[in-house]
């Protein structure tokens, strides 16, 4: 006869079963339909910023994109829903979020963000790093399917952030969409967990789109793949230990300029036992972040291809390190300024190298009228990740996120295809006029 400590096992893990079925169940219910969410450069902070509608009644909500982040959090200080459902503690769902914390007494009468016996994680601040504690609620979200038809999604998870973690956050951002690999980050709380896309706009004046699903047909021939790497050690601000990171690596094993290769240490380019080094994906960084030493090989290098053809600005504008005055004859075509091109080298799922290529538009920041700089910054001798590839690289791109095969998808810079990330389509056919 089973023990009764075995069956309570048993009906939890039961329990959890079927919450993950009910999470695939969203997806069906949807017809499989792909989700898109809009996404904005912010004028003045340069963060990428989606918005969705939430609660009962509908409000619409103004999010910071964090790719790696766990899951959505919200400021719940004057958060009023009808639909809003704590979540408790011993719930399949408080399991499913990993979250190994709970609160056990609220100090007020019960609202969102305070209820007894409520499942709780750590939201966070990635611009400024503060984390606090906060409740996981469930309320209702609508957004935009593929094809323009308005979409309601019951019950999805985020949790309940104060004020406070507001600070430098983009004007009317009321919270971080976490899109990471977690069981309750923004797609796979949308009932998308294996799939989603993004492509940033490099202009603040025309928006970018996340697509959550793979119901859109993107050409075969525009994507390049590389393996997504898993570092076993969180790179969270706050979390649990043994906690896994929930950002995107990825296996860059060398860096060219013009063709030629950047002399570096290339054990930096490698995860530590302590989960340090390698390289990963942000949409907080605005710009790619580098290891001291692998930065001043790339400044050098770069400067040296240019080989004086434009005066250098000394000092260089911060936080940068390579200036140039831009005129007339800095020549310029559709894909940028015409400066060295620089190759990402990476894996591939084959065991032979792929490109992720930098051009112009992305390797380049137009500081002024006058003045344009190389977009890296020095991220000291002791970072926890030697290589973060941040938002500017990133414009124009279309990055595809293949959890189910833990890969992925890029196409370098779309001008070189005579299109934007801004010129999407609102059709299941076809993403992009190529």
């Amino acid at each position: 006869m089973a023990s009764t400590s075995n069956y309570h096992a048993f009906f939890f893990l039961y329990s959890i079963l079927l919450f993950i079925s009910a999470f695939a169940a969203t997806a069906v219910s949807l017809g499989s339909k792909s989700l898109v969410l809009p996404v904005l450069k912010d004028k003045c902070s340069g963060q990428y910023l989606t918005q969705i509608n939430q609660r009962t009644p509908l409000v619409p909500v103004k999010l910071t994109i964090d790719l790696g982040a766990r899951f959505m959090w919200i400021d719940c200080d004057t958060y009023v829903s009808s639909s809003y459902k704590p979540v408790p503690c011993d719930s399949a769902l408080c399991a499913l979020a990993d979250a190994h914390s709970c609160t056990t007494e609220c100090y007020s009468s019960p609202k969102p963000g305070c209820h007894n016996n409520t499942c709780s994680h750590f939201p966070g601040n990635p611009v400024i790093g503060l984390s606090t504690s906060g409740d996981i609620g469930q309320d209702i979200v609508s957004l935009k399917s593929i094809n323009g038809v308005t979409v309601s999604v019951p019950d999805v998870p985020f949790v309940c952030g104060t004020g406070i973690l507001l600070e430098n956050l983009a004007d009317g951002v009321t919270g971080v969409a976490g899109l990471g690999r977690h069981n309750i980050s923004l797609p796979s709380a949308l009932g998308f967990p294996n799939k989603f896309s993004v492509c940033l706009s490099s202009t603040t004046n025309s928006s970018g789109i996340i697509i959550l699903g793979d119901s859109v047909k993107i050409p075969s021939n525009l994507l390049t793949h590389t393996p997504l790497i898993r570092n076993p050690v969180s790179t969270a601000g706050s979390h649990f230990e043994g906690e896994a990171s929930t950002d995107y690596f990825i296996g860059l094993t060398s860096i060219k300029i013009a063709g030629k290769e950047v002399k570096f240490n290339k054990t930096l380019l490698s995860i530590d036992s302590e989960g340090k080094g390698g390289t990963k994906i942000s949409t907080v960084e605005p710009y790619t972040v580098l290891h001291t030493t692998i930065y001043k090989a790339v400044v050098r290098a770069f400067v040296k291809q240019l080989n004086n053809r434009f005066f250098q600005v000394q000092p260089p504008v911060a936080p940068f390190g390579a200036c140039f005055q831009y005129s007339t004859t800095f020549d310029v075509d559709e894909q940028g300024p015409m400066v060295p091109l620089i190759d990402l080298i990476l894996d591939s799922a084959g065991g032979s190298s792929v490109v992720w290529r930098l051009v112009g538009a992305n390797s380049m920041v137009r500081i002024s009228s006058l003045v344009m700089c190389l977009g890296v910054v020095d991220g000291g001798l002791e970072p926890r990740t030697s290589i973060v590839i941040g938002g500017h690289q990133l414009e124009d791109n279309l990055l595809q996120f293949d959890l189910a095969n833990s890969r992925l998808g890029f196409s370098s810079s779309l001008l070189a295809k005579n299109t934007t990330c801004s010129k999407f389509k609102f059709s299941r056919s076809k993403l992009f006029d190529l």
